[in-house]
């Protein structure tokens, strides 16, 4: 096994702390199918049966596993002697996810446990350290058929299938350390006033104190603010010098510093940016700063041949964005999946728009339960990246079919779509993508029908607003912005001529592109659509309907692809 660090680079880009330790890395490791480690002594053993590279998930071929069985929970052990300037500080330990169900323990003493399996959590772990060396141990047990928890595209079955694929157990991003003085930043939250030329910061702070910040772009300086705070809250407004407006493919960015003082001694300081932007709707038409911009997006799984649910580089982020991109695309629907805050940091330095989802496949929303087993993950999920300047909308749930023949909870979409807007007013919520709406800001549908004509007398302009299959379970209000956010998902491989994909096969590289010239099109030229989102950037596992293969090839010019996006769209005359 590999003995280098995977994933070096520091996992929180938005919130930089210079006092950080990488804990990637080989660890041990032990499967539990019996879920009895505690039982077993699992805590108090020093060694563990094997071994596994952090922080890919033991499905993965990069774990150095690739165990693709169900499994029911994973044990974790390695030491730690924290470096000379933590001493005396207060020490976090971060994990960016584990899936699903966690508790860690420091020298044999529990520090916490946490519920989710895609949101990053921390535990303070200063009181449960000693001298030397310290072991850390965590348990995470996973549980993808329960119906309780949210799994996305995990298969819920031995083998994957259709839209499902190899599941995620235990760590699947980064492990970290921090250390700081009891008082310290704890959250902060940028909310960009494009037309004012100010931002809004506010921090979650552990003690009273004061929030000093400094804005600048490339360089010079942009303006400078403070605020004590009130309780755990320091708030203040920023104004700019100079405006400099981030948008799709333009995306200027701001540097900001932020410290705070206690006692006027400097406590702790954080490095972040921000872009200056807004986004709304103008009728019917999706908005930037004020001015129309049709979303191309693609779906993006973010999944990958040997590293599963995590990269396997951090080049490898930044990558998919360049192919998407060089495809004529400017964003992505991030699906089934809360990607890692990379991904947006990319994103957010390349233009590249982008809707935060969640994994809601798995969960049963037709329980009331659900809405307690959903939050756990979406509410840290829309904090986590709430300033990031590419999140143009949240969509919590995605295709909320049936279980066993009981309906959705409606209420558990209603007070999920108003917990959104509660925690972030400035950006459109789809309640549930393609179905079943309750209560939205924009109305879209899924609809893969492979035939351009059809499609054309569906969506084509001059045709009815849109064409609902559900217009009797789900209600429009008139006046909502709607486009059609899933389609296409055009089947076509060289070489696997047993995959799977929606519709009929083309025969040729000749059709699929009559296709998908077709089906867009159709798309680009309805003036009261506000987008479009083609299924799929890549192919994954058996699924054979991306526009690049699953190793990340193209299946087709991109220039070919590009110059069909890019024509102009009737909303954007």
């Amino acid at each position: 096994m590999n003995q280098q660090i995977p994933r070096p680079e520091y996992p929180r880009p938005q919130f930089v702390r210079a006092g950080w330790m990488n804990l990637n890395g080989v660890w041990q490791f032990e499967m539990d199918q019996g879920d009895s480690g505690r039982k077993r002594g699992l805590v108090e053993k020093k060694e563990l049966a094997g071994s596994i590279m952090v922080p890919f998930c033991p499905e993965s071929e990069l774990s150095g596993i690739g165990y693709k069985d169900f499994i029911r929970a994973v044990w974790y052990k390695r030491s730690v002697v924290l470096p000379e300037e933590a001493k005396g500080k207060r020490v976090l330990l971060h994990f960016g996810a584990v899936d699903y169900l966690t508790e860690v323990w420091v020298n044999g003493k529990s520090v916490g446990t946490h519920k989710g399996g895609y949101t990053s959590f921390c535990f303070d772990i200063t009181d449960a350290l000693q001298e030397g060396e310290n072991l850390i141990t965590v348990c995470a047990q996973d549980d993808t058929r329960s119906g309780h928890q949210p799994s996305g595209k995990q298969s819920h079955t031995y083998e994957s299938y259709g839209c499902f694929y190899t599941r995620t157990t235990g760590i699947w991003q980064t492990v970290w350390m921090e250390w700081v003085d009891a008082c310290y930043i704890k959250e902060v939250y940028l909310t960009p006033h494009a037309e004012e030329g100010t931002v809004t910061v506010r921090a979650i702070v552990s003690r009273p104190c004061t929030l000093s910040v400094r804005a600048s772009y490339e360089g010079a300086a942009m303006g400078e603010a403070s605020a004590k705070s009130s309780g755990s809250v320091a708030e203040l407004v920023l104004p700019l010098s100079e405006k400099h407006l981030w948008n799709v493919g333009d995306p200027k960015l701001y540097d900001l510093e932020m410290e705070l003082v206690c006692g006027g001694v400097v406590c702790d300081q954080l490095y972040s940016y921000f872009g200056l932007r807004s986004v709304g709707f103008d009728g019917m038409r999706f908005v930037i700063n004020g001015k129309p911009v049709f979303q191309r997006l693609v779906l993006d799984q973010g999944f990958y041949p040997d590293g599963i649910y995590t990269a396997p580089t951090d080049a490898a982020l930044r990558a998919d964005i360049e192919m998407s991109m060089a495809m004529g695309f400017n964003g992505a629907r991030l699906h089934e999946k809360v990607f890692e805050a990379r991904f947006l940091y990319h994103a957010d330095h390349m233009g590249y728009i982008c809707w935060g989802e969640m994994a809601n496949w798995g969960l049963d929303h037709s329980e009331d339960c659900a809405l307690a087993d959903f939050l756990n993950d979406w509410i840290p999920a829309v904090k986590r990246d709430y300033s990031a300047p590419s999140i143009i909308g949240w969509c919590p749930f995605n295709e909320t079919w049936d279980q066993n023949g009981r309906a959705q909870r409606d209420d558990v979409l209603r007070m999920t779509y108003r917990i959104t807007k509660a925690i972030d007013p400035t950006r459109p919520c789809i309640d549930t993508s393609g179905n079943f709406h309750v209560e939205t800001d924009i109305f879209d549908v899924h609809d893969y029908e492979q035939n351009p004509e059809i499609f054309r007398g569906y969506y084509g302009a001059g045709t009815e607003l849109l064409y609902d299959r559900f217009d009797k379970r789900q209600f429009y209000k008139p006046g909502l912005p709607v486009f059609v956010s899933e389609y296409g998902g055009i089947w076509w491989s060289d070489t696997d001529k047993d995959g799977w994909g929606y519709g009929s096969r083309v025969a040729s590289r000749e059709e699929f592109l009559e296709r998908y010239r077709g089906l867009t099109e159709t798309l680009l030229g309805n003036p009261d659509h506000c987008g479009f989102c083609y299924t799929q950037l890549t192919d994954v596992e058996q699924e054979q309907n991306g526009l690049y293969t699953y190793d990340r090839k193209p299946k087709f010019p991109p220039e070919v692809i590009r110059a069909i996006n890019s024509q102009k769209a009737a909303c954007e005359e």
